[in-house]
């Protein structure tokens, strides 16, 4: 729940701070004091966009800090997650620049605001004055449906959508080979002629590096000949370098015992000798292994030519071209063998499709149940909030396509709430209601009956009671705070039979200070909470007749116990 929120240099708030805890919090002032202000900056630190029309004129920033206790072990383990520590708590850190910049730290940690707004819809639901208009939505009824009775359809639903993804990625699987093979099929003679072609040349990794040496070889076989002759003639020849090492080698030989100078010089000496005749014998290797034939030539350079086509065709390198080869047989082998791959996909298909079927079947038969104890909590709601003879009825219709069932992720059920406000009447859609209070009771009846299973401790309602008047006003009153005996409740109202209830009860205030308007709050105690709700009552000035009724209004709340009914 919340605990704690400092607003600065927000719209008309220069610095106000409220602490919140456990109960109903009810929040009054004049039109246009800053209440649904102060609900839009809670609404920013819980991850609402920013909005930077609201920093106070002349500031650069509007800073919202928002302190929060959390026992949801999954908002722990998600902080956890992103190396957050929330031992010591739950504190929101929102900076909103004039400029247009935007700044969210929780517990000092920078996150961004996609983080925050995943965690903090864990942690307060915030419904505004025309919220309600989502109830008129058919495409939310299967939610709260299935919020409703998730205990039982949860793990079902979550079977069904893994078999719809499953259903799903084989269809696409066999849509995508049908459609390849139409296309590959067209293109099947090319692709042959393509992989005959680079079969026949039979290319080698690196074969054209090789083959451009040798043609540079063949082309300059004259000039290499004459070099290589010449070399070894002086190397290997009469008085040749080699004759000459032979002989030093012997004359050394002779001393080389007298020292060991000597004698390093004597194996020196060898050792060149050696090395210089065997690199006499590679230098004739070289020479004797020259080739004048221009018919190599030819053959060679048609190599390399047939080589380049190939390559200026298929990728540029031989590696590529072998790639190519590699791909266009695979590509081949798959058409050939894509009518037994379209029958195996067809057939897993079938059986992905059977097993969706029953469990979207079960899915309905669970939610149908779920629907009956709907019907007859709603009834129950809806009596307590002064709804006479009224009930809500849950219509299913099957999900179809082109005449056939049809399949989502959430099963092949389509939900509408119908309800029957007047006796005698025929259930009707909710949009066909036409009183708006009517719709902001329906919209606080759902949430009393679907608060116990939402697990969001805060709930904030921003004047919910729009619509609504009289007794049907202290109704209302009186399930707000019922609601608050297993949550936190924080609410506006310009209702008297709403505000006598409070728990905690805020005055917002708008004044002039230094030349400006700014935006006050005070927590009331019980002689201002009722001096307050004699004000709503009797509008500026409070008489004795309007104080003697806020005393009974506050009187009566106290009276009747409160029963938390929610399941």
């Amino acid at each position: 729940m919340l605990t704690h929120i400092s607003i600065r240099d927000f719209a008309i708030i220069d610095n106000i701070s409220l602490d919140f805890k456990r109960g109903l919090h009810i929040l009054t002032g004049e039109t246009g004091a800053g209440k649904s202000i102060i609900i839009e900056a809670v609404s920013m630190a819980l991850g609402g966009r920013a909005d930077t029309t609201l920093v106070r004129s002349g500031k650069d920033k509007a800073i919202i800090e928002l302190a929060a206790e959390i026992e949801d072990p999954g908002i722990r383990a998600l902080l956890a997650g992103n190396s957050i520590n929330s031992e010591d708590g739950f504190y929101i850190l929102r900076e909103i620049y004039a400029g247009g910049k935007s700044i969210c730290r929780v517990n000092g940690t920078l996150v961004s605001l996609s983080f925050l707004n995943n965690i903090c819809r864990r942690i307060a639901d915030i419904h505004g004055q025309y919220d309600h208009q989502s109830l008129l939505d058919p495409d939310t009824h299967l939610k709260l449906l299935d919020e409703y009775g998730k205990q039982s359809i949860g793990a079902i639903k979550q079977s069904v959508y893994k078999l719809y993804e499953e259903y799903k990625g084989l269809e696409n699987e066999l849509n995508t080979v049908m459609s390849l093979q139409a296309e590959q099929l067209r293109n099947r003679d090319f692709m042959q002629y393509e992989l005959s072609e680079i079969t026949q040349a039979d290319p080698i990794p690196g074969e054209d590096d090789s083959l451009s040496e040798q043609l540079l070889i063949l082309q300059n076989s004259e000039k290499l000949y004459s070099t290589l002759s010449e070399v070894y003639e002086l190397l290997y020849g009469q008085s040749s370098s080699l004759d000459t090492l032979g002989k030093s080698s012997r004359l050394m030989g002779e001393i080389k015992n007298f020292s060991n100078e000597f004698s390093y010089l004597s194996e020196t000496i060898s050792d060149c000798f050696y090395r210089l005749e065997d690199l006499c014998m590679d230098i004739r290797k070289a020479k004797d292994s020259v080739s004048f034939s221009p018919e190599i030539i030819n053959t060679v350079s048609e190599r390399i030519d047939l080589l380049n086509r190939l390559k200026k065709k298929y990728g540029g390198t031989l590696e590529n071209v072998l790639s190519h080869k590699q791909k266009t047989a695979e590509l081949l082998s798959h058409i050939d063998n894509s009518d037994q791959l379209q029958q195996t996909l067809a057939k897993e298909l079938s059986i992905s499709k059977n097993r969706l079927d029953a469990a979207c079947e079960k899915l309905t038969a669970l939610r149908k149940d779920a629907a009956k104890k709907m019907e007859l909590d709603m009834a129950r709601e809806l009596g307590e909030l002064n709804f006479k003879d009224s009930s809500l009825t849950v219509s299913f219709t099957p999900l179809t396509e082109h005449g056939e069932k049809k399949y989502t992720e959430s099963g092949s059920d389509q939900v509408e709430f119908l309800i029957v406000t007047n006796k005698g009447e025929q259930p009707k859609p909710l949009s066909k209601i036409a009183s708006g209070g009517e719709i902001s009771r329906i919209m606080l009846a759902f949430k009393a009956m679907l608060g116990g299973f939402d697990g969001i401790p805060t709930l904030i309602f921003d004047e919910i009671d729009s619509g609504v008047s009289g007794i049907t006003a202290s109704i209302v009153g009186k399930k707000l705070k019922q609601i608050a005996g297993s949550h936190q409740v924080i609410c506006i109202t310009h209702l008297a039979q709403i505000a006598a209830f409070s728990d905690y009860h805020y005055q917002i205030q708008k004044d002039l200070s230094g030349g400006r308007t700014v935006t006050t709050v005070k927590l009331l105690n019980q002689e201002e909470k009722t001096d307050e709700i004699a004000r709503l009552l009797g509008g500026l000035h409070v008489t004795e007749a309007a104080l003697k009724n806020a005393k009974e209004l506050i009187s009566e709340s106290l009276q009747e116990p409160i029963q938390v009914t929610l399941s």
